[in-house]
């Protein structure tokens, strides 16, 4: 209990020292944070310094190859405009307890225009893009070809855990693409999780104007449905939240203890790893973007002492386990906890544990089923000969149950 204790005290200064928060990049035409686009579309970035200053950041955009490795390509060849834009539209916080600023950025704009597509990288900054604040990756797409997935049970004896077949037809809109088809690979990634991808696939059959991916070892792990909370109203229990109150002037939002190793399939609906940030004040809704204010949040799991360390991601810290969302046990409760700083809305979240090698297992906790509605994402990429970048010609996506 005394480390648990130590734990507590410890987050609660993670609020001074950490700026920067709530960050999202969020698209507008398909309303959710997969940062998608064509070359005509845009993305909206928002964030919030807790400083509640009003600093003038600086952001800039980076270029990378189909497996987000440096392609080294000068700024001038895949984007044209500034190298160093100001992000220098942000408004005051209002009837929050916890004072901040709001940046918002819509992108690309007349600063910067990228001029190919591919992945790239928004950088923000205040001094030197060599020592960012933070970066999130988007991509651009060509839409020179459909992307159509379809999602499958599958029975793998040696591998019980990969309950979900993915296999990918790619149908060109320009003609036969059959002459290309070795400058052309496949990424598949499960619920813009930068940590569950298979990378640099090959077509197992070409017919004219189509591609087909249908490896067996084109699978993933099936998980389970995300856990949630909703918080936007800071002054009731509802929506996994056992209990709120204010203590020394600060928010604190209890949840209800998650269930863990489950022997069967839960189905709730999610949103796939997603957050949507909200205010409701009795019926009435605010503008989260600057009336949405803060709030510790108490995460916890009921369980025996595990042997690996759990932690509590989602879409809403990029899936990256640090030591701000790395649970603790605690022995007097036999349970345990996280203690996260969050803006309030509608999130979800998974309890991953690492392995020892450091990967991430995210069935683990909350089971692998093939029923899981899972979002999948194909990015189709290609290098012709004589082109210096790996553009991206096509991405589709699969949202639908699996049967």
């Amino acid at each position: 209990m005394k480390t648990l204790r130590l734990f507590l005290l410890s987050l609660s200064g993670l609020v001074f020292g950490q700026n920067i928060q709530s960050i999202q990049l969020f698209n507008p035409q398909t309303n959710d944070e997969t940062p998608v686009i064509n070359p005509n579309q845009q993305l909206v970035l928002s964030f919030d310094d807790l400083t509640n200053a009003s600093e003038i950041y600086r952001y800039t955009l980076k270029h990378y190859d189909k497996n987000w490795q440096e392609d080294n390509l000068f700024f001038t060849e895949f984007a044209k405009g500034s190298l160093n834009a100001l992000l220098d539209k942000f408004e005051y916080s209002f009837n929050t307890l916890q004072a901040y600023t709001h940046y918002k950025l819509v992108f690309p704009n007349e600063k910067i225009q990228p001029k190919i597509s591919g992945n790239f990288e928004l950088v923000v900054y205040k001094d030197s893009a060599d020592k960012p604040l933070f970066t999130r990756r988007f991509y651009i797409v060509e839409d020179m070809a459909a992307v159509a997935l379809n999602v499958s049970r599958i029975a793998d004896a040696k591998r019980p855990d990969v309950n979900q077949r993915v296999e990918v037809k790619v149908v060109s809109k320009g003609g036969d693409i059959s002459a290309n088809v070795n400058s052309m690979t496949l990424n598949v990634m499960q619920n813009n999780n930068p940590n569950v991808v298979a990378n640099n696939l090959k077509p197992s059959a070409t017919l004219g104007s189509q591609l087909l991916f249908q490896q067996l070892n084109l699978s993933f792990p099936g998980n389970n449905e995300f856990y949630y909370f909703d918080n936007k109203n800071m002054n009731m229990a509802a929506d996994m939240v056992r209990a709120t109150e204010v203590k020394d002037g600060v928010n604190q939002t209890y949840l209800h203890p998650v269930w863990a190793f489950p022997l069967n399939y839960q189905y709730q609906p999610d949103v796939n790893g997603a957050w949507y940030y909200r205010r409701n004040d009795l019926g009435q809704e605010r503008n989260a973007e600057r009336e949405g204010d803060y709030s510790w949040v108490y995460f916890s799991i009921d369980s025996d002492p595990v042997d690996k360390e759990i932690y509590v991601l989602g879409g809403f810290n990029n899936f990256q386990p640090s030591k701000d969302n790395q649970m603790q046990y605690d022995e007097a409760g036999k349970k345990y906890v996280a203690k996260i700083y969050l803006k309030q809305g509608f999130y979800n979240y998974v309890l991953a544990t690492k392995e020892p090698n450091g990967a991430l297992n995210f069935g683990e906790v909350n089971g692998n089923f093939w029923q899981t509605e899972n979002l999948y994402q194909g990015f189709l990429y290609y290098k012709p000969f004589g082109r210096n970048y790996d553009g991206l010609m096509g991405y589709g996506e699969f949202r639908t149950p699996v049967r």
